[in-house]
Formats: structure tokens, sequence, C-alpha cells
């Protein structure tokens, strides 16, 4: 008796320790993106100013976080590299996302289009993946529509399988076997029992793929495959680091690196925290 007193009491300060970890991950992450959001209006064209009699100054109480080889704000230039990798981030985890669900639905339909979709999942998983978004990125012509591409029709395979498993699962559920008893067609069954099951799991996958979206981006960049040199993204920024990182000029690549591991955990522990809750 005391036993089921105690885990009754338990229980439910247990179960809402993950909800509450979510809920204080994603008030984090919303100001973190308001804040990226309001620096594009605010910072203006302070990542383009130059100032030549501040060249490669230190972080100080004038330059924050130091300036780069012509003189730039890098604070300011480091805020807009983290907003551009946000976007890009965000749209190409949001592609990569639909083209996972459509393929999972699309396998789900008959056995021949499940094996094309595990045949397809296993040869792009094959594939060096950075090599892939090179090329991707190297056909399209470089840029951030180039680099969105990429990102989305490489990171669909693992969310894709997940999906799957899961519509796999819920084909052998009592209601979607009744459904189907009662002549419902394929298309009802799909999308009024089994797609709105489905949406945690592609929320939490769109916020797993985010990070690996923004990584990969900022590595093509770096690579010099991604974005225009022109722009301050987080790649041009560690990539103009390495050239003054051995003279002593060490806020060049720290700062702006840190900014990038930041912005990767903070949506990591957020995916995490709502998948347990979820």
């Amino acid at each position: 008796m005391k036993q089921a007193q105690l885990r009754h009491y338990i229980q439910p300060r247990f179960g809402t320790q993950p909800r509450l970890r979510a809920a204080f991950s994603l008030s984090i992450t919303i100001l973190l993106v308001i804040g990226l959001v309001a620096s594009q209006w605010l910072l203006g064209d302070s990542p383009q100013q130059m100032q030549f009699d501040a060249r490669l100054a230190p972080p100080s109480g004038d330059h924050w976080l130091g300036t780069d080889a012509l003189g730039r704000e890098l604070w300011a230039r480091t805020l807009a590299g983290l907003a551009l990798s946000f976007w890009v981030g965000c749209l190409a985890a949001l592609f990569s996302t639909l083209i996972a669900l459509s393929l999972a639905a699309l396998a789900s339909m008959s056995r021949r289009l499940d094996a094309l979709v595990s045949l397809l999942i296993d040869t792009l998983l094959s594939v060096p993946h950075l090599i892939l978004l090179m090329l991707i990125a190297f056909a399209l012509g470089g840029g951030t529509q180039a680099v969105i591409i990429a990102v989305a029709v490489t990171h669909w395979p693992s969310l894709t399988r997940v999906l799957r498993a899961e519509l796999l699962q819920l084909r052998q559920a009592p209601y979607v076997r009744i459904s189907q008893a009662l002549g419902k067609s394929r298309w009802f069954v799909l999308y009024s029992h089994m797609l709105p099951h489905l949406l945690p799991h592609c929320l939490v996958g769109a916020l797993l793929l985010f990070p690996h979206a923004i990584l990969h981006e900022a590595a093509l960049t770096f690579l010099g495959f991604g974005l225009s040199p022109s722009q301050p993204a987080i790649g041009v920024l560690l990539a103009d680091a390495m050239r003054y990182l051995s003279g002593g000029y060490w806020w060049l690549g720290v700062f702006p690196g840190l900014g990038l591991l930041l912005m990767v955990l903070g949506f990591e522990r957020l995916a995490s925290h709502l998948r347990r809750a979820l």
C-alpha cells in the first residue's frame, strides 16, 4: 500500500519534468530567435562598415569582440552571420521534413513503393554526405538557394526511415483496419488517421535537422561552395579567420565559432527535451 501511494505521488512529478524542461528550452530558443531576427533591423549596415584605423583590433570596450582585417565590428558580423544561418537552416530543415513526410507516405501505399523508397534511402545514405553536398551546391552554382537545396535534398533519409517505420506500425492499428474495412480509400486513411500521429515526429525531426543544416551550410561556405564571400556568413568569417590565426588574432575564429556552437547546442537541447515531452 505504501509503495502504491509513493508511486502515485512520485510519477506525476517526474512526468512533468520533461515538459518543464521543454518549455524552458523553448522559451530560451524563442528569445534567441527574436534577438536574431531583430538584429537584422537594428544592425542595418553595421556588419559592412569599415574602420581602417581600427584594423584587427582586439576585444575591448570600444570593440566588444574585436575587428577584422578591414576594421569591421566582429560582434555585428557574427550576429548577422547567425541570423543568416538561422534562415538557411530553417528553410532547409522545413523542405527536408516535407520530403521525408512525402516519401514516407508514399512508401505506405504499396509494397513496391515501399521497396523503392527504401532503395532511395539506402542509396543516399551510402554516399559520403559532405561530398554529395559539395557536388549539388557546385552544380547549382553556389549561393544561398543552392545551399538550401543541397542541404534539403540530402538530409531527409534518416527522418524518412523513422516516419516510414511509424507508418508501418500504424497500419496494424485497430482503428485503421476498421476504416479500411468500411471501404475508406488509402488516401483517406493516410490523411485522416496516420498523418496526425506523425506531426510530433515531424516537429522533433525538423528541430533535429536544423543543427545539421546550419553546420553543413557553414562547412560548405567555409570550403567555398556555399554562400557568397560578400555575405557575413559564419563560414565566411571562419574562412577569413584562418589567414590570421597564426598571427595571434584568435578572436576572429573563436567568437563566430562559439556563436555557431551555442546555436547548435540550443536547438539540439530543445529537440531532445521536446522529444521526451511528446
